[in-house]
């Protein structure tokens, strides 16, 4: 009867330790209110009534190539939440990234999500940076039509094209939502910017290079 006794016990904690942990963020920040007629977000989307849900709200028309006509030469094409809608809760997503020659899907991170990428076509020299604890560590390789490479969740990351003809690669995301930071853009072009003293001092340099690099057109190749 003891055994029985501790048998239970031992579930019940186990219980309210998987029911105490709090759910990964799926956007960058949910503020709480106290009035619940003004709230608009939950952590995800609010969820369909599942009697009316149908076969188009798992589906997607036509990933098709993206427009590589830009200063970086990328394309980021999302498949997330926001285009199918039944991914809510799942926990997963992809993305299409196209490339012309020499171009760049430039160093960014997901804060929400591990990214697993494989390469269709093209050459593409890909890297990874550890975080300080790791001593900033560079992680590159080469990869060819058919080979998969992994970055991990929230790891500043790059994949550039080195071939002669246009790359193609598809990545998968661990977060219905996994965000993107580019790290060019947050730095340099936000809204509004950061004092240009702080990031003269952060990067070593005068803040004429600062100013110059601020009034630049930072292009976005992904908004997902």
């Amino acid at each position: 009867m003891k055994v029985v006794q501790f048998l239970v016990v031992l579930l019940a904690l186990a219980s309210s330790v998987a029911f105490a942990y709090d759910p990964s963020p799926l956007q960058d920040f949910c503020v709480a209110i106290n009035d619940t007629k003004t709230g608009v977000f939950v952590n995800g989307k609010f969820c369909k009534d599942p009697k009316f849900a149908n076969a188009d709200d798992f589906f997607f028309r036509g990933l098709g190539a993206g427009d590589t006509a830009n200063p970086v030469g990328s394309k980021v094409t999302p498949v997330a939440v926001n285009e199918i809608l039944g991914l809510n809760t799942l926990g997963i997503s992809l993305a299409r990234i196209d490339f012309a020659p020499k171009g760049l899907n430039p160093p960014h991170t997901h804060p929400r999500g591990t990214e697993i990428l494989v390469v269709l076509e093209g050459t593409l020299y890909v890297g990874f940076v550890a975080s300080n604890q790791n001593d900033n560590r560079l992680f590159t390789k080469v990869l060819n039509k058919g080979d998969v490479f992994v970055f991990p969740i929230g790891l500043i990351h790059f994949q550039q094209n080195v071939g002669y003809g246009n790359a193609v690669a598809i990545a998968g995301l661990s977060s219905q939502n996994p965000g993107v930071i580019t790290i060019a853009n947050a730095v340099f072009g936000s809204k509004p910017p950061i004092s240009d003293e702080i990031l003269a001092k952060a990067f070593q340099v005068d803040k004429n290079t600062i100013d110059y690099l601020q009034k630049q057109f930072w292009y976005n190749n992904n908004k997902s």
